[in-house]
């Protein structure tokens, strides 16, 4: 559709992609603004455009119910490329594409305060995805290093960059082995932060230089990290109440696996498993990039962790990562018993301190919260 004449109903279920626009002619520049996009990428022929007016003028944009049903029957994103014939782990226009499907074949609406916000979300989610599989770690729950030329570290600042080293190369030189020539250690909620972090600071050298610099001088002075990042960072959508559906992910998702086994879970850094979604069916991995995970592989990986426990000559409770390892690569052999892991696994996780009949699937997903100049919700702590 081009033009703005079908309303939506007050109220109704939000799904999609949701523009704000204060009138009716901020939402047809908004609509030109978003065809255009769409157009470069061959889907205006897929999306359904409608307008609501209640307080303002809202532009929404969903996918066609037919191609819905084809892609993304009961919204299992996971096959999409192969429905849609999209080669989104080679082809860059294709990974756009997967994002842009997703997005607007959202249950939940994804509310955007201009159009400019939208084109940097999508742009961020594909900065995820490249460097997230570019990544390659050490995992360590204990120890972390980075590279030196550009890092230091103080316990009351964490890991902050050397004034005058450009964040977005000392992330990239952190965290991607072709960069610097070494593997640092990290842990695998650390690893996340750095790569929003820096898909955060590439989309801002685009769009918001301002923001940029600021990223710049925060972590030349302190950190941020752990709960205050996902609070300054991060937008979460879905929760315990209202999950979003266990096959519904877009790429650059981060995405936490919970490890559903009680006895496993209390070892240090094996209580889940904080990855991103590619797009394509597949995970990050960080350890063995060259064999991102699948659902099936993620299962099977957190699964197994109840079987790698020992405890050590203090009688700590520790993971053999070989036997670990070990097991996963015997299992994967064997189909049947993928197949049972599997429907174990693939279920809505149990609330905190809960270990019943619930699987290792999150209710929620993480992403950047917006960035641009006029509209940013980003609000950094600077020396809190």
């Amino acid at each position: 559709m081009t033009a703005l004449t079908s309303p939506i109903a007050p109220h109704q279920n939000p799904q999609g992609i949701v523009i704000q626009s204060a009138n009716q002619r901020d939402a047809e520049v908004a609509q030109k603004t978003v065809l255009a996009a769409l157009k470069t990428l061959d889907l205006t022929e897929d999306v359904a455009c409608f307008t609501e007016t209640v307080s303002s003028t809202n532009l929404q944009l969903v996918l066609k119910k037919e191609r819905m049903a084809t892609w993304m029957p009961d919204l299992n994103t996971f096959d999409l490329c192969d429905r849609a014939s999209l080669k989104s782990r080679t082809a860059t226009d294709d990974l756009a594409r997967e994002i842009w499907l997703t997005l607007l074949a959202s249950p939940v609406a994804w509310v955007f305060p201009g159009p400019e916000e939208l084109i940097s979300a999508i742009r961020m989610r594909q900065f995820i995805v490249q460097a997230a599989r570019k990544t390659a770690l050490n995992f360590h729950t204990s120890e972390a290093e980075r590279p030196t030329e550009c890092w230091t570290y103080r316990e009351e600042t964490g890991f902050t960059v050397l004034p005058g080293s450009p964040l977005i190369e000392a992330l990239i030189k952190a965290t991607q082995p072709e960069a610097s020539g070494m593997l640092y250690s990290f842990s695998c909620y650390r690893a996340t932060e750095y790569i929003l972090l820096l898909a955060i600071a590439q989309e801002a050298q685009i769009s918001n230089p301002e923001l940029l610099a600021s990223l710049q001088k925060q972590w030349e002075t302190r950190a941020v990290m752990s709960g205050r990042f996902h609070e300054v960072f991060l937008h979460e959508t879905g929760s315990m109440e209202a999950p979003l559906p266990i096959s519904y992910y877009i790429p650059g998702d981060r995405v936490w696996f919970r490890n559903p086994d009680d006895a496993s879970s209390d070892v240090a850094g094996f209580e889940g498993s904080w990855v991103f979604y590619l797009g394509g069916g597949q995970f990050s991995n960080f350890w063995q990039r060259n064999k991102p995970f699948t659902l099936a592989s993620k299962c099977v990986d957190v699964y197994q962790w109840r079987n790698g426990t020992r405890r050590d000559a203090n009688g700590e409770l520790q993971m053999d990562e070989e036997l670990v390892e070990q097991l996963v690569d015997a299992t994967m052999t064997q189909p049947t018993e993928v197949e049972r892991i599997t429907q174990r696994m693939f279920r809505l996780r149990d609330p905190k301190g809960v270990y019943a009949e619930g699987g290792c699937m999150d209710t929620s997903r993480e992403s950047p919260r917006w960035v641009r100049p006029d509209t940013t919700d980003i609000v950094l702590p600077g020396m809190y």
